[in-house]
């Protein structure tokens, strides 16, 4: 499937095929990165069956068993490749296998990153550190490596998977809520930085998802619960509160799939996609309310729900 688009830009046009509005999706390759379960393994088999040579990264290749058995059942052309975002040389390396294996790299979907869940002041430095180098730095640095490619071929699409939690803070998640803001405010200013290359980068916010993050992948400070710390007992409510907004979650992962392979495929996508009914009535809300209503009304209720007593 391609996509031919004659777009006017200053009363005229930048030609039939205009840099970065065609897609061929039987040449076009994706690396995706934490594809080795949750959203990732999800939106990689999704992406393949659009037509996409996906290139699954992920930490250890021997996770990449899931993924290549549902490839081969349902005929996807899904190749897992070796990334660790925190490490140069190994981004280089994931970068050149895709590169050489088919010619070029359309679009880079950063879905990889960690999570910390506990209140500020219970944060140990290193795990804070760990968790910006992950979720922002390692981003970036694999960010920087695609650019260069597809500035060469004057086209290509940068997604960025970050979360409501990168539109709206939240209790006991302080830091992972920083570095979801940081992605949003570079993916944003870099949607103005490489437009013109034919490049678009583009937003994707999902709701809260029942997947593995909630489970066996769940990274909690080392403190967080400790009977010592001032915050212990609205940590624990908070996270009552949070596993049943899970249990009940209408969002999943095909959404968000769906929404990534609508920015990969659309002429002209969107620089936000906010996917989840819930999600986005909140950011509804907050739009309509004047002033600090919103923050009034949502944090406080919040707050009544994490610090009532037992």
């Amino acid at each position: 499937m391609c996509y031919r688009i004659a777009l006017a830009v200053d009363g005229g046009t930048r030609g039939f095929f205009p840099r970065g509005c065609y897609v061929d999706m039987a040449k076009d390759s994706v690396l995706i990165t934490g594809a080795s379960n949750g959203l990732g393994l999800t939106t990689a088999l999704h992406l393949a069956a659009q037509g996409f040579t996906v290139y699954a990264g992920m930490l250890d290749l021997a996770d990449g068993a899931a993924i290549v058995q549902s490839a081969a059942e349902k005929g996807l052309d899904v190749r897992p490749v070796q990334v660790d975002i925190t490490d140069t040389a190994s981004i280089a390396c994931a970068v050149e296998t895709v590169r050489s294996g088919s010619g070029r790299i359309f679009a880079l979907v950063n879905n990889a990153g960690t999570r910390l869940r506990g209140c500020f002041e219970d944060l140990q430095e290193a795990e804070i550190r760990r968790l910006f180098d992950t979720n922002l730095f390692g981003t970036l640095s694999l960010t920087r490596a695609v650019i260069p490619h597809m500035r060469a071929a004057g086209r290509g699409r940068i997604v960025f998977v970050t979360s409501i939690a990168g539109r709206m803070g939240s209790f006991g998640v302080s830091a992972y809520c920083a570095t979801k803001f940081a992605q949003e405010g570079f993916a944003e200013s870099l949607a103005l930085e490489l437009r013109e290359f034919g490049i678009r980068s583009i937003i994707v916010e999902p709701a809260i998802i029942k997947t593995a993050a909630w489970g066996v992948h769940r990274v909690e400070a080392a403190r967080a619960r400790d009977p010592a710390s001032p915050y212990a007992r609205w940590f624990e409510q908070s996270e009552q509160l949070a596993d049943r907004m899970v249990a009940t979650s209408p969002t999943t992962p095909m959404d968000v799939a769906r929404a990534i392979a609508e920015a990969l495929t659309a002429p002209n996508p969107r620089l936000r996609y906010l996917v989840g009914s819930r999600a986005r009535l909140v950011v509804w809300l907050r739009k309509q309310l004047p002033g600090e209503w919103f923050e009034r009304i949502y944090f406080r209720q919040m707050l009544r729900l994490i610090t009532r007593p037992q």
